[in-house]
């Protein structure tokens, strides 16, 4: 990458692809990019001395990108549409043009590795082993999928080259087969991202491949609900350890004597590196507890001692937009949360539920992609149930051109809450004056976290 003095990123503001941003613009790089909005996020990445554009048009690419075609790397992300005018002119020009994955696996390429892949908790997990890590004084770096509370950023910079670096591996459209791991974490395999795949069976075979990449002697973390043939198809020496809950869930490695006091989660943890005791997760839901099983042991192999990994799950703090507390009061709370897929806005509901199970609970859910919306419409029409009244946004297209019929009304049909709406974003806030509830939620992976800062204001001033 030292070929290339001057980095210009399609999508910059992605919050994978502004990790790399960031690890250049320290680097020496020269960083620059285009995104179609503005957002904290890259408001954020100017602050820093990058430059940002929002307008798609070649005149707004940097002068210096546009003189030096050899010493430019263009970095793309799969959201930026085909008919970008700012990527066709890169194209004719014969820029140096790679996917973030390529990237991605390029910078990791002769390092440590430990790979985090999954379905769903891949963000929250990678953040966890990369903060046990830090927190526990072992040099390491991360490039992460989402905002880590501890760190401030989605970027931890190593201090030696021969630190280990901490990856979220992503699925979507098979990023994460540019990566060769010495440790690997696979937390779930449920079908997603079928416009890609096809079916459940393409996707379990992009994962299969991926532990395939695990470097000789390495290790392979593995959910005890993936698909059972991933676990086959590791190369022969490689360690597979299977985690869950619980014991009778037949793992290696499992969590004993769970128990919620207010937020904070108390657990044991039982594994082929021993017990430690009362481990103290401050961030709530069993699905959190699970994660923290498998970024633990992951600690544990790199030789964090007992009472270091005490001392840093109880200081963990959580991920942006993931079981985030916004506003709390005496007897109301505002969360938000990244769930976009029907198994994690269960398992995030029910566990808003256990927290609070006597609360009015709002849930505003802002669909996220139309293939999904319609490969999983009856998922997520079950799953928002669980609350009390569901208020749908309409979807978020991201990278996704409409597809007729499908429509938020698709859910609202089969969502058996009580209450239950279409609304804009205005009426949400409108809304939020009323007392119809305890427990708010805004739910999804779109720009509803547009919303959070308004709420937390308008809900701030009413509460207090």
């Amino acid at each position: 990458m030292n070929q290339f003095p001057y980095v210009f990123f399609l999508g910059i503001g992605g919050i994978g692809m502004s990790a790399l941003a960031r690890w250049f613009q320290a680097n020496g790089h020269q960083v620059s990019g285009y995104d179609k909005t503005e957002t904290p996020l890259t408001l954020a990445l100017q602050a820093e001395g990058i430059a940002v554009h929002y307008a798609d048009a070649v005149e707004n690419i940097p002068t210096a990108v546009r003189e030096n075609r050899s010493q430019t790397l263009v970095v793309l992300t799969p959201a930026i549409p085909a008919e970008s005018l700012e990527w066709a002119w890169l194209r004719e020009q014969g820029y140096d043009i790679r996917k973030r994955s390529q990237v991605l696996g390029v910078l990791t390429q002769g390092r440590y590795t430990i790979a985090v892949a999954g379905t769903h908790g891949k963000t929250t997990t990678s953040s966890m082993v990369a903060h046990l890590l830090h927190h526990a004084g072992l040099d390491c770096g991360a490039f992460l999928g989402g905002i880590a509370v501890n760190l401030g950023s989605n970027l931890l910079l190593p201090a030696t080259p021969e630190a280990p670096i901490v990856v979220e591996a992503d699925e979507y459209d098979r990023s994460f087969l540019t990566l060769h791991p010495d440790i690997a974490i696979v937390t779930s395999t449920d079908a997603d991202h079928l416009d890609i795949y096809g079916d459940q069976s393409a996707l379990v075979e992009s994962f299969r491949q991926f532990v395939a990449q695990i470097k000789p002697g390495g290790t392979l973390l593995l959910n005890h609900t993936a698909h059972p043939s991933v676990a086959a198809a590791v190369p022969v020496g490689t360690r597979v350890i299977r985690y869950g809950l619980s014991p009778d869930q037949g793992p290696e490695l499992y969590a004993a004597n769970i128990s919620a006091e207010g937020h904070r989660f108390h657990f044991d943890l039982h594994g082929p590196q021993g017990i430690v005791a009362d481990l103290q997760l401050a961030v709530p839901g069993y699905h959190n507890v699970e994660n923290m099983l498998a970024a633990a042991a992951v600690a544990q192999l790199q030789g964090v001692a007992p009472e270091k990994l005490s001392a840093a799950v109880a200081a963990y703090r959580g991920v942006k937009r993931r079981f985030e507390f916004i506003v709390t009061a005496d007897d109301k709370v505002y969360l938000d949360d990244y769930a976009h897929h029907p198994r994690e806005i269960e398992a995030f509901l029910r566990s808003v539920r256990k927290l609070y199970p006597n609360k009015r609970l709002r849930v505003v859910f802002q669909p996220h992609l139309f293939t999904r919306t319609r490969d999983f419409a009856a998922g997520f029409s079950e799953s928002l149930s669980i609350a009390d009244e569901v208020i749908l946004l309409d979807i978020y297209p991201a990278r996704e051109k409409p597809l007729p019929g499908v429509t938020s009304d698709m859910l609202l049909a089969d969502i058996t809450a009580p209450h239950k709406s279409i609304q804009t974003k205005e009426q949400v806030l409108a809304g939020a004056q009323n007392d119809d509830f305890d427990v708010l939620a805004t739910v999804g992976a779109g720009d509803i976290d547009t919303l959070v800062p308004q709420l937390k204001q308008l809900l701030t001033a009413r509460w207090s």
